[in-house]
């Protein structure tokens, strides 16, 4: 039995929607062995892919195949995530790094403080 790549990866929460999961193969997002995944690829169990995810590049083991949605307390036994703990704290500090402290009630920025806020974060 094989799966999609685009539903396995729906199926165990790494993306919301399936058309989130199969735009994130098009856009070369999910490869596995060194090859960008399109939508449609069939994998199977012990298969590594790869997933880049926001500033995270994540990697999973495929334990067990699902077409299915489940609960989140359920993915662990259909994936295994060997993701390094190096780049969950890359992740973590440019993550923290792009964070903008505001006051308490001071309100949304406005365009100005937008913009003041854009040239900082270029330099």
């Amino acid at each position: 039995m094989s799966v999609r790549v685009d539903k396995w990866l729906w199926s165990i929460r790494l993306y919301k929607t399936r058309t989130i999961a199969t735009d994130a193969c098009r856009s070369g997002k999910v490869s596995m062995d060194g090859r960008t995944l399109k939508a449609s690829k069939e994998i199977n169990i012990g298969d590594e892919i790869e997933v880049h995810k926001d500033y995270l590049h994540l990697k999973v083991k495929v334990l067990q195949l699902s077409e299915k949605r489940m609960g989140a307390a359920l993915v662990g036994k259909f994936m295994e995530d060997i993701t390094s703990d190096e780049e969950y704290a890359k992740a973590e500090a440019i993550k923290s790094h792009n964070f903008e402290f505001r006051q308490r009630g001071s309100g949304r920025p406005t365009k100005r403080d937008r913009r003041d806020l854009t040239h900082l974060k270029d330099k």
